[in-house]
């Protein structure tokens, strides 16, 4: 929860990098990201015939050509080369460009150049995603290939029980949802974000693409996990929920998605409740605009699952799924994409730099920012001390009471108790990178004096 004493500035720490060695950035840089190509290299060539039945010879021409550039990006990372600017035209390209000479400017005065294992890990880890979809949209007609696509499907289908089940809570709520007072949807509202919390546990991009799905109830488990949360702000979530509410009525929900798969299946699951509990008008849902980060949600994968779940021979989940492609039909349910979101900012920059997103933001009523990604974003994925205060950390970004819901995967977090880090690194040295551990923490301007 947000008090005065943490909007006092404390002085900002350093970006992470690989520069420490042995450090998760350096780990991720050196393994992980090299891993996430070669499966990406794999995922071309695997469909070569099927490029080949499409598009003829030029489709194996394009297929050669992007693991040409895929295999180059690689070894550009491995041994360190210096950050190179974009060479396509699409219409973030500039913006892209604009960011390298800003850190060049400043990596100037430090004599480094911009590399991979030098420079600010969150800016090179997006920089690495962006220059993916730079390979393949040199190469038409490939250039719409999703290469995490096959990956984002496979997790939607492991996860298929833990989906139905859902579901069928869901279900058991509808039956009376108009009839529920508010202590009762509390409870069910703060089951539901719990949920919608634990699904980001289901993300592409730390195993590396490896399975990573749901397979059991995630209801059954919360009591087990509810420990493992450790800043738990979901009642003053819950009360900017219902205080805009009894204001000027039942507003907007804006939701900042992360992963595919089980995890938008909880968020769709909690945006359905909202609704149709009354306590949001609509929910505006914003995803990446391309393939991102493996399992990131785009447009396609947002309307895929819907289908998906419209089809399933399971009585609750396609009940489910009509009801959602009702609410998008609608307008209930929006989806939104911004270039800002597979940008390398700090989301403090969001105001300057994409101030048309900063103001529709500041019209939703409570912001859900889902994930690891975005609270590094939001924190400006920067050395904090653990107990610096989640408002002095955001560094002014404040469209709208907000709430970050994430399972912890990076060296970054803040909001903690005084000895609680120190507790939990003796515990468990990993503890920041393991994703067994939960955040839920909160930030309301607007109540803020």
């Amino acid at each position: 929860m947000t008090d005065a004493a943490e909007l006092h500035m404390p002085t900002v720490p350093p970006s992470l990098s690989a520069k420490v060695v042995g450090s998760f950035a350096y780990l991720t840089i050196r393994d992980r990201l090299p891993t996430i190509l070669t499966k990406a290299v794999d995922s071309i060539h695997r469909n070569k015939d099927k490029f080949f039945e499409q598009y003829g010879e030029e489709g194996l021409r394009a297929e050669k050509a992007a693991i040409g550039l895929l295999s180059k990006l690689r070894n550009e990372m491995q041994t360190d080369k210096p950050v190179l600017a974009l060479s396509d035209e699409l219409e973030d390209a500039d913006a892209w460009n604009r960011y390298l000479q800003r850190h060049e400017g400043l990596q100037g005065d430090q004599g480094d150049p911009v590399s991979w294992f030098t420079s600010p890990w969150l800016y090179v880890e997006c920089y690495m995603y962006r220059r993916i979809q730079e390979a393949l949209w040199l190469n038409p007609p490939i250039s719409g290939y999703d290469v995490f696509n096959e990956a984002k499907t496979q997790s939607f289908f492991q996860s298929q029980r833990a989906v139905m089940a859902l579901c069928t809570y869901l279900e058991g709520l509808r039956k009376n949802m108009g009839e529920l007072p508010d202590n009762q949807l509390l409870e069910h509202f703060g089951t539901l974000l719990k949920v919608s919390l634990w699904g980001n546990k289901c993300d592409l991009s730390i195993s590396a693409g490896q399975e990573n799905s749901q397979k059991v109830s995630p209801i059954d488990s919360l009591a087990d996990l509810q420990p493992f949360i450790l800043v738990d702000d979901s009642s003053s979530v819950w009360s900017a929920l219902v205080s805009g509410r009894d204001q000027h009525g039942p507003g907007r929900v804006d939701i900042v998605l992360d992963n595919a798969g089980f995890e938008l299946i909880t968020d769709l699951v909690l945006a359905d409740f909202l609704v149709s509990s009354g306590l949001a008008l609509t929910v505006r849902f914003h995803g990446k605009s391309m393939p991102w980060f493996v399992s990131d949600v785009t447009a396609k994968d947002f309307q895929w699952t819907i289908q998906q779940t419209m089809a399933a021979n399971h009585m609750w989940m396609s009940k489910s799924g009509v009801q959602w492609q009702r609410y998008v039909r609608e307008g209930a349910w929006t989806y939104h994409d911004h270039p800002f979101w597979t940008q390398p900012h700090q989301f403090c920059d969001m105001a300057s730099d994409a101030a048309d997103l900063y103001a529709g933001l500041q019209g939703a009523h409570l912001v859900l920012f889902k994930g690891d990604l975005n609270y590094r974003k939001l924190t400006g994925d920067l050395d904090w001390e653990p107990t610096t205060g989640f408002a002095a950390a955001l560094q002014g970004f404040a469209p709208a009471p907000l709430c970050s819901l994430r399972t912890l995967k990076a060296n970054v977090q803040v909001g903690l108790r005084p000895g609680q880090a120190e507790e939990l690194a003796a515990r468990r040295p990993d503890w920041m990178t393991c994703g067994e551990y939960a955040v839920v923490q909160f930030h309301g301007p607007r109540s803020d004096p």
